[in-house]
């Protein structure tokens, strides 16, 4: 499993990444309305291409194939599993022989109404038992997102249930200004 993160949000010529990508990829970051929003999805693509050039030799810009909830797989390499993720800070890939999901998240302050939603009980008292209740937060919302990557649903399942650490392995890493976990079965 290779797993990059970059924090080089700005540290890049965007038009002349944009060029370098594929015309799919390329369509999909000019949807974003704001510099950064299309500078996270060029970076994200960026990392996959080094990892898959890396990994596994592979050169040319992949072409992506997606499932009805919008979970992507790499068209013509139908064994190799991928997934990415961005938040302000941050962009994450994983690219491995297995189905695999990550979730990268800024610390930030939470709504409690999303908390009751998104977490079940015991997790709820967690948050707010801990140190530093924010960013506890989204180490969790991480884990159930990831998750919920791994499997390919999207945020349809019920997300106080879908953590289960008998089924998948999480991995998680706190950085200052933001969290990402990597969610792998068992």
């Amino acid at each position: 499993m290779q797993v990059l993160v970059s924090e080089a949000i700005w540290d890049f010529d965007l038009e002349s990444a944009l060029k370098e990508i594929s015309e799919q990829r390329r369509e999909q970051a000019l949807k974003f309305k704001y510099e950064q929003g299309q500078r996270l999805c060029v970076l994200a693509y960026q990392l996959l291409k080094q990892a898959l050039r890396e990994g596994y030799g592979i050169t040319e810009n992949p072409v992506f194939d997606y499932n009805e909830h919008g979970k992507p797989s790499i068209v013509g390499h139908p064994d190799i599993f991928f997934n990415l993720s961005h938040c302000k800070e941050a962009v994450a890939c994983v690219v491995s022989d297995k189905p695999v999901g990550i979730d990268v998240e800024s610390i930030r302050e939470y709504k409690e109404s999303l908390v009751n939603y998104t977490m079940n009980d015991e997790e709820i008292a967690q948050i707010k038992s801990a140190e530093a209740p924010a960013a506890f937060f989204i180490r969790l919302w991480t884990m159930k997102e990831s998750t919920m990557k791994l499997i390919g649903t999207g945020i349809s399942n019920d997300m106080k249930t879908v953590v289960d650490t008998q089924k998948y392995k999480y991995t998680t890493v706190d950085r200052q200004r933001y969290i990402y976990t990597i969610c792998e079965n068992v």
